[in-house]
């Protein structure tokens, strides 16, 4: 798909959005030039490993967004697990698959095809970028034209909603530790105790409680634990 001037316009402008609403309406009118009714992009955060903090935003149906909450959509979407098992693009048809509750609930609100791919980064934070539509299906021409754009349009989504909202799901993003504070998580995750970490590095106890102190404090973690699990999960270490 040549990229029209309109088009073109409207992906420079998605560089520039100075907050998350600007960035949505953008992407909003970026997918209404593409040939969708509808854009989503869904941010998620690495921990707590049990309940990863996720935000949303979209331009869906008023009532189909709060549906979707009320039944607790995104744990069963299954646009959603795809993206969280792979960053390959998916096409996807609700049409098709209308026996699903969710997708008879989904057509009932007019969402009935739409395109999606997610992105992660280093730091395991993944955003997934959603266009949809009611009526027409997506066929195989037009997927080969539009498919490059798309792809390059989740990663431009994903690295213009990421500073906006990575710092609401977590601590500062800038967090930043020392070697000596890496290398006692790094034993820790080897299962080593305070002693032992003692021992190996050759300092004292108080010397690596005061170090796994300051890492809880720059991670808000509970313990040390969960400081070294985080950590990981943000490639610190």
């Amino acid at each position: 798909m040549a990229i029209t001037p309109w088009l073109e316009e409207q992906l420079q402008a998605l560089l520039t959005a100075q907050n998350q609403q600007d960035l949505l309406q953008h992407l909003v009118k970026t997918a209404e030039l593409l040939g969708f009714d509808y854009c989503a992009f869904g941010f998620r955060a690495p921990y707590p490993l049990t309940a990863p903090k996720t935000l949303l935003l979209n331009n869906y149906p008023i009532a189909w967004q709060q549906r979707y909450a009320t039944n607790h959509y995104l744990a069963q979407d299954p646009v959603m697990q795809h993206g969280l098992r792979s960053t390959s693009p998916l096409a996807w048809s609700g049409r098709e698959q209308s026996a699903s509750p969710f997708w008879e609930d989904a057509l009932a609100h007019g969402i009935g095809y739409g395109w999606s791919q997610s992105y992660c980064n280093k730091q395991n934070f993944s955003g997934m970028l959603s266009l949809a539509r009611s009526l027409e299906s997506i066929g195989a021409k037009e997927l080969a034209e539009k498919e490059p754009i798309l792809s390059w349009l989740t990663q431009v989504a994903y690295a213009g909603f990421y500073p906006f909202m990575a710092s609401k799901l977590t601590l500062a993003l800038d967090i930043t530790l020392t070697e000596r504070e890496k290398e006692i998580l790094r034993w820790t995750a080897d299962g080593k105790t305070v002693e032992q970490i003692a021992q190996i590095i050759n300092v004292g106890k108080r010397t690596v409680n005061f170090h796994i102190t300051q890492v809880l404090d720059k991670l808000g973690a509970a313990n040390k634990t969960a400081a070294t699990v985080q950590a990981v999960l943000l490639g610190l270490i």
